[in-house]
């Protein structure tokens, strides 16, 4: 059940990353994102939440590349993706609660958040695929 709640997150906060896109493709998609777009600001939050979470999850669990390498090459790639499209739709939210008080971290931050957008549409589509497989994948690896 886990899988389906971190998938849909991933996949949600994709296709509000990569809206720019999407929207350029198919102009009937503007009403799912702009559903989507008032929780824009929570979902990366929680995305970057989950990447952060993920990402130390497949540290901790790097003997696992030996033993099973295709999982774990699919959890780190979730996990980065869940962390910078995360924090680059959650940036605000992200800055207001942890960076208070820290005007140079928040510049840093902010430079890291401009470079990174150039990619976020792209990035976007990886997170909806990465999403699909966050679903997709345990029940391909039970059998």
């Amino acid at each position: 059940m886990i899988d389906v709640i971190g998938g849909a997150i991933t996949i949600a906060g994709g296709i509000l990353a990569a809206s720019s896109l999407i929207v350029k493709a198919s102009p009937n998609a503007r009403q799912l994102v702009d559903k989507l777009a008032p929780y824009q600001a929570s979902i990366g939050a929680i995305m970057f939440g989950w990447g952060v979470w993920e990402t130390i999850h497949a540290v901790l669990n790097l003997g696992a590349l030996g033993s099973m390498p295709v999982t774990w090459i699919c959890w780190t790639l979730v996990a980065l993706t869940d962390l910078v499209v995360g924090f680059l739709l959650g940036f605000g939210l992200i800055a207001k609660y942890t960076m208070r008080g820290n005007q140079a971290a928040l510049e840093r931050s902010q430079q890291v958040r401009l470079k990174l957008a150039t990619v976020q549409a792209p990035l976007g589509f990886v997170a909806v695929l990465t999403g699909l497989l966050y679903i997709v994948w345990p029940l391909v690896a039970r059998g």
